[in-house]
């Protein structure tokens, strides 16, 4: 492995504005990387290198020019197949819109570009990030780096495995109950789910409107910063955009403290159903803040015990709204239009073969919720335990500054192992829907591997709306101790592919 690809994203940039290395060895490198292990990872399902290494000489040309470059500039990433691209396909991991050319690009992706971020790909995903483990993928699926016999979570595994297999210091992800953090769990790597509308979702295709939102993923919680600070901001091309300064993300993981802060454990994120050696590392990083000085105290959300019922009404009712486009009129994959058919004929035929089970599953689902006689009973009644939730981080963020919990229950699960049980897969998401239900801030950074396994686990750090530094104080703080007590980041210690 070059040494090259060892860097992280902060170090990367820091020796390409420095001149000591040129911004085209660096992508090249990670290109090489990528040959060299993404046959057994499949993180990726389009590397676009020609394109990633023009972009990285225009960074060389323009620093050599004397211009004013971003922090990230010439900087590789790894971009979810979720975003439209104007210069290479966006399939959302679906057979629907296989080669798939968009005509204009994602606000991520285009702010990447402004900031001279060099795009090497799209990476692998649940279908249409319906999942949690990146086995839902149409094109396959992916493979942990650290064991390539488990899943790297879902539905980003691509992004979250490509920065294990050290393909890529940066990569985006959504995170719509949680698929941001949990990945980055699993994979020992660290990802934010920023505030709900702090990130543009124009481009991003959609799964749930109003859970959607994309975020930054690294190897670490100030790369993560940096690439937090490129993405957000206000956009006019989505409705939903917080027209609110940027909270200063990255000057809180430069200087992570937690002294004087008051930090709540969750009481309902424990119990049956989590692995004891989740809990034992989890419980070990609370005493941790307790050393650093924060103040612990437990707090208690009643709601969030039916936050795992209320998202799996509210996300497929809005998916079956949302997947409603792909009816091969317009654009994608069309079957039997030979002229005998009538349009509803072609639609039905076309969805039977371009959609998966679980998108199929959660539109049938979603489309059952909000039909008429049950839509008070299911999907209203799901939006009022929203509310609740909502109601109980409210009374939660006026007693503590930050919440923790575990990101997941246990660890990377086999591939293959919860094929056949969607409950059993629903609830890796157990800890991290609360957050997307209510709109507000939450990280996972690595806090150590499970004894039973040697595999990572994932600490949750959950803030307020609009208090995203805070994720990165915390966090920032807490990698430092554990980096400081391992003597190396907990990433070097996964298995070289």
């Amino acid at each position: 492995m070059s040494d090259l690809t060892r860097l992280t994203a902060a170090e990367a940039a820091e020796r390409i504005a420095s001149g000591e290395v040129s911004a085209a060895e660096i992508t090249g490198a990670h290109l090489d990387r990528i040959d060299a292990v993404d046959k057994k990872v499949h993180a990726f399902l389009h590397l676009d290198r020609e394109g990633a290494l023009a972009a990285a000489r225009a960074v060389d040309s323009a620093r050599a020019r004397g211009e004013r470059l971003g922090p990230l500039a010439g900087v590789p990433l790894a971009l979810k197949d979720i975003f439209t691209t104007r210069d290479m396909p966006t399939t959302v991991g679906s057979k629907i819109l296989e080669g798939w050319v968009p005509p204009y690009d994602a606000t991520v992706t285009r702010r990447l570009k402004e900031a001279d971020v060099v795009i090497l790909g799209k990476t692998n995903m649940d279908e249409f990030a319906m999942g949690s483990s990146t086995e839902n993928s149409a094109y396959g699926p992916t493979g942990n780096p650290w064991d390539l016999t488990r899943v790297p979570g879902g539905s980003g595994g691509g992004s979250s495995a490509s920065l294990a297999a050290y393909e890529a210091p940066l990569a985006i992800g959504t995170d719509t109950g949680g698929s941001v953090r949990q990945p980055a769990a699993v994979t020992g790597t660290v990802g934010v789910k920023p505030t709900y509308g702090a990130v543009s979702r124009y481009g991003m295709v959609a799964f749930s409107s109003s859970l959607d939102q994309a975020g930054p993923c690294a190897r670490t919680v100030l790369d993560t910063a940096l690439l937090h600070s490129v993405l957000a901001g206000h956009d006019e091309m989505d409705s939903t955009s917080i027209d609110q300064p940027v909270p200063d993300v990255v000057g809180a993981a430069r200087h992570g403290d937690v002294r004087g802060l008051r930090v709540g454990v969750v009481r309902e994120f424990r119990g049956e159903g989590y692995q004891a050696g989740v809990m034992q590392r989890f419980d070990e990083s609370v005493e941790l803040l307790r050393e650093l000085g924060a103040e612990v105290v437990e707090v208690s959300c009643p709601s969030f015990t039916k936050a795992l019922a209320a998202y799996y009404l509210i996300a497929p009712s809005e998916c079956s709204s949302n997947l409603a486009r792909f009816d091969a009129l317009r654009y994608g994959m069309r079957i039997g239009d030979d002229g005998t058919r009538s349009a509803e004929e072609v639609t039905s035929l076309t969805r039977e073969a371009g959609f998966g089970d679980e998108v199929k599953r959660r539109v049938m689902l979603g489309t059952y919720a909000l039909s008429s006689g049950y839509y008070d009973a299911y999907y209203g009644s799901a939006q009022k335990v929203r509310t609740l939730i909502t109601r109980d981080f409210q009374r939660a963020f006026e007693a503590v500054d930050v919440l923790v919990s575990p990101t997941t229950p246990t660890t990377a699960f086999p591939i293959g192992e919860r094929a056949d049980d969607p409950m059993a897969m629903y609830l890796a998401d157990l800890c991290t829907i609360p957050s997307n239900l209510a709109g507000n801030a939450a990280m996972s950074l690595p806090c150590g591997l499970a004894p039973e396994d040697g595999l990572p686990v994932g600490l949750q750090i959950i803030a307020p709306a609009m208090a995203d530094d805070r994720l990165y104080r915390v966090g920032a703080a807490v990698e430092t101790a554990l980096q400081a007590r391992w003597g190396h980041p907990l990433i070097e210690e996964a298995p070289s592919l």
